[in-house]
């Protein structure tokens, strides 16, 4: 409405101001207030002043439409879309339906693809600034709504947001787009005054209304300026002006108002009208093929109810077409949706009016609206394709069983697609209990696997026991029911017999080649859990029969593996390999599972910092998705304890304990058992370290799991028991622990075992000298980087052996490497106690060759091959001093240049002198001295 600005600048200041300052705002008020008129001057104002401006203005009638509105937001960075990852490159292509999209799409990769457009958008035009505008955000449709949600929430105030809404009164309904997190100025738009209702009604109703009758307008039309212009309209109308006192020709509502006007035109106007209210962008062409002629609509146009161009007829306002669409009788609509269901050319469209117009079973309306489903789900509007297929199902004969059993089931997967994990159980539990046979067993699998999304372990196995019961025997389906089974069974040996059918039932199945592979996977997992022999060629087969995307069930287990063998460089591939693919789809369950096995990756291989890194990223994605950070919460703990920050370690402990305890939860038991046993092995509590290893061995032997894989409890539940005294228990764990290094040797089970032996030989008062051989064998024979932390641990071991039996030398040379080698991973506590033990030994290292403080960090940074001037700017010293400090640790060192600086480095332990008889002292909170002959043991993991 030009002239509907006027009396609304300060409004339109606020608004540009906050834009500005990078806060998104929302425009709201009543029907007709302005709120548009202001949108649009504010937009035309940010153009001027060099903004890119992506805008939509949804409808009513496009709320239906899939993507309409995120099409009109992305269109104009179509020139963008080729340098997007493939799966977000194909979702954007369904979206603006620029090409064939054959494969579904996961909704959530058009997300992570708009938010990947829009962030390239903003790096591209570094000097203006990015503007998403939606006018009328309450008919956004609903996967435009959810993708620009995920957008904007992550983007933040690099790109701004300008939002309209209906709302009376405002401030009232939540904000939309998820607004209400970022910070939103919620600008309300309340009635204007007569003289800025003056300036509206002249500039839209062509004339000058005496003042008297301009203030009874203005107060019966409570200052809205529709309302007004309406109400204007229908005064002129009269024969003559209404004298004073006489009333105004209002009806009891905007709408009303409408209706009247409507109701006025001729026949063939009304209908041309009703059937473009019907359209989702209604063209001239469309109302011909209805034969409807173009003057049809001259009457409606001159009423100001319409806009017609060439290409396409649009109303003046939101509430005219909502108006005359309320103004349709039932029947005479769904008429007018058969007339439109028969002419229009776009599939998707004739669908739509197919479903408002068919009322009995119609094979013909049912395959073309299943069709329109597919398409929909194809192009990631999994939620508007859901409603198609229930709609098709409506529609499908009753002798059609397959094609009913067929859109009932779809229309239950799309809603597990969109991630509305209640509706989709309802959907599956309804199709479970119409459908039989095959049909059936695949709603109760489909009602299982929504249950284990959504962490109810008791309602996944009951549906897929009902799904296999249900299923015929020797089928695919039933195949299929075992392998899901296979995943759900925490104990080994039901896990690997429920695998072993999967793999026999789906061999001769090429379409279910992905869980044929995760089968493979499953049963190769289980039997290695189970104490069998690891069958390698079984991973081997799976890993060539899942191709290039991995499988959903079990995509982890080679990672697992890998890992729980410390072969780390296989392990941190194949997650990052899957982590990308994630990321590109926007799948955030699976990157936070992703990340959380990242993290305990790293954590084995002694990389502190980006294990640290993975940690709070999984935490952090746990949060933004509902999904309770259980591994990264256990595992903070565990990095927290080998830190030496007990306290948080204790607390994390604790609390996943008592959650274990309330939901049932043997996993989550498992591994706080271990958590905090662990915690109080390095807090020096022996016999309550060793009862919670204890508890843990029973749980473990209780469900039959001879090999945890990545849980790596045996060392330091016997280092626990030798603290505590009992040498009994101390050789049990160590006949566990040697069985668990027959079965499957591996760097931490060969170091694990050097260092139990020779604290088991201090503890039982025998000579450690043949312990401490293969002690110094073991650690020889695993590489520095695989398990750092064990290796420096089998250190401190040694170096208190050596000291009992007064070999001194070798007791202060494994005793300050142990320091060394606990300070680079980061281990504060560990590395003190190194020290501490090392003070015990009394008298001082050999001097000549001692270099101070400063020499050694000076040495070691030349020998890393580091610059004098970034030496300099490490240490914060001049580069004069530096080259001083070089002078003397080669006079001290007797070497000539920097080559055989590092070589000497390398060759000889070297460390900063103390003064005679002193302990350095241990942080607060971190570890104490230890017992005598105990040590703490490598953190331990996880096996699922």
């Amino acid at each position: 409405m030009s002239g509907a600005t006027v009396g609304r600048e300060p409004e339109i200041d606020r608004v540009r101001h906050a834009l500005g300052e990078g806060r998104p705002v929302l425009v709201e008020g009543p029907a007709g207030i302005g709120k548009t008129a202001l949108h649009r001057a504010v937009l035309a104002g940010v153009a001027e002043d060099g903004w890119t401006v992506l805008g939509c203005a949804p409808t009513e009638t496009e709320a239906a439409l899939p993507f309409a509105a995120l099409a009109d937001v992305l269109s104009p960075l179509a020139d963008l879309v080729p340098d997007l990852p493939v799966p977000q490159r194909t979702a954007v292509t369904g979206v603006l339906l620029s090409g064939e999209v054959t494969d579904p799409v996961d909704e959530r990769t058009v997300g992570v693809a708009t938010r990947a457009l829009l962030d390239a958008a903003a790096r591209a035009r570094p000097d203006t600034r990015l503007l998403v505008a939606v006018d009328d955000a309450p008919w956004l449709d609903a996967p435009s709504e959810r993708a620009l949600r995920f957008a904007l929430r992550r983007l933040g105030s690099r790109v701004g947001v300008l939002a309209t809404a209906r709302a009376d009164p405002p401030g009232v309904d939540p904000a939309p787009l998820g607004l209400a997190h970022a910070g939103v100025l919620r600008v309300a738009l309340g009635p204007l005054g007569v003289g800025p209702l003056h300036h509206v009604l002249r500039a839209e109703v062509g004339a000058t209304l005496p003042r008297p009758l301009l203030v009874r307008i203005a107060r019966d039309a409570g200052g809205n300026p529709l309302l007004a212009i309406e109400v204007a309209r229908a005064v002129l109308r009269l024969p003559q002006l209404p004298a004073p006192g006489a009333d105004l020709p209002a009806g009891p509502s905007l709408r009303h108002l409408v209706a009247d006007r409507v109701a006025a035109l001729p026949p063939p106007t009304r209908r041309a009208i009703r059937l473009a209210a019907l359209c989702g962008t209604p063209t001239l062409a469309d109302l011909a093929r209805c034969d409807v002629p173009a003057t049809a609509l001259d009457a409606a146009e001159e009423a100001g109810l319409v806009a017609v161009t060439e290409q396409q007829i649009t109303f003046t306002h939101p509430v005219y077409a909502a108006a005359v669409r309320s103004g349709i009788p039932p029947g005479v609509r769904r008429g007018l949706h058969q007339v439109l269901a028969g002419t229009v050319t776009d599939p998707d469209e004739r669908a739509r009016h197919l479903a408002a117009c068919a009322t009995a079973p119609d094979p013909d309306a049912a395959e073309r609206i299943t069709a329109a489903a597919a398409r929909h789900r194809a192009r990631g509007a999994a939620e508007a394709a859901a409603g198609l297929y229930d709609t098709a199902a409506r529609l499908t004969p009753p002798t059609d069983h397959d094609g009913y059993a067929h859109r009932r089931l779809a229309a239950a997967g799309c809603r597990f697609d969109s991630g509305d994990y209640p509706a989709a159980a309802l959907a599956a539990d309804r199709a479970a209990a119409e459908l039989t046979g095959t049909a059936r067993a695949e709603a109760l699998l489909l009602r299982s696997v929504v249950a284990w999304c959504a962490e109810d372990l008791s309602t996944s196995l009951s549906a897929a026991d009902l799904a296999l019961s249900a299923a015929p025997a020797g089928s695919p389906v039933a195949g299929r029911v075992h392998a899901h089974l296979a995943l759900y069974r925490d104990a080994p040996d039901p896990a690997r017999r429920h695998a072993e059918q999967a793999v026999a039932l789906l061999a001769a199945s090429p379409a279910d080649r992905a869980v044929h592979a995760a089968a493979l996977l499953l049963l190769f997992f289980n039997e290695v859990r189970a104490g069998l022999p690891a069958r390698t060629d079984l991973l081997e087969r799976a890993l060539r029969l899942e191709g290039d995307e991995p499988s959903w069930l079990a995509g982890t287990v080679p990672a697992v593996w890998w890992k729980g063998v410390d072969e780390h460089d296989r392990s941190r591939e194949r997650l990052r390999w899957m982590l990308d693919r994630a990321v590109a789809r926007g799948d955030e369950p699976s990157q936070h599972e992703l990340l959380t096995h990242l993290g305990e990756t790293e954590l084995f291989a002694g990389r502190w910092p980006a294990a640290a890194e993975h940690i709070t990223a999984a935490r952090e994605l746990g949060e933004q998705s509902g999904v309770e950070p259980v591994g990264a919460d256990w595992l903070a703990g565990l990095l927290a304890a080998a830190q030496g920050r007990l306290v948080e370690a204790n607390r994390t402990a604790e609390a996943g304990l008592r959650r274990a305890d309330e939901l049932a939860d043997g996993w989550r038991r498992r591994i706080h058992q271990q958590l905090a046993g662990f915690a109080a092995l390095c807090g020096g509590a022996y016999p309550v370290a060793a009862g919670h290893y204890g508890a843990l061995a029973a749980t473990v032997d209780g469900m039959g799991l001879a090999e945890p894989l990545a849980q790596r409890f045996e060392a330091d539940w016997l280092q626990a028991c030798v603290g505590a005294g009992d040498l009994g228990t101390a050789e049990a764990a160590l006949e566990r622990l040697t069985a668990r290094h027959r079965r499957l040797p591996r760097p931490w089970t060969t170091l694990g075992l050097a260092r139990s032996r020779v604290l088991l030989a201090g503890a039982r008062g025998r000579d450690p000298g043949d312990a401490l051989a293969d002690l110094v064998a073991a650690r020889a024979a695993v590489p520095a980087g695989v398990v750092p932390l064990e290796r420096a641990w089998c250190l401190l071991v040694a170096g208190v052996a050596y000291r009992r039996v007064r070999r001194r030398r070798e007791a202060r040379e494994a005793l300050a490497t142990a320091a060394r080698e606990f300070d680079a991973l980061g281990a504060a506590g560990l590395a003190a106690r190194s020290r501490a033990e090392a003070a015990r030994l009394g008298g001082r290292p050999p001097a000549p060759r001692e270099l101070t403080g400063t020499e050694l960090a000076v040495a070691r940074l030349a020998a890393a091959g580091r610059t004098n001037r970034v030496i300099a700017d490490t240490l914060f010293v001049s580069p004069k001093t530096v080259e001083a400090n070089l002078a003397r640790i080669y006079r001290k060192l007797g070497v000539a240049s920097r080559a055989e600086l590092g070589a000497t480095m390398a060759r000889e332990p070297w460390v900063p002198p103390a003064a005679p008889g002193t302990v350095p002292p241990a942080a607060p909170g971190t570890v104490p001295p230890a017992a005598p002959g105990t040590l703490p043991a490598a953190a331990p993991g996880g096996d699922r």
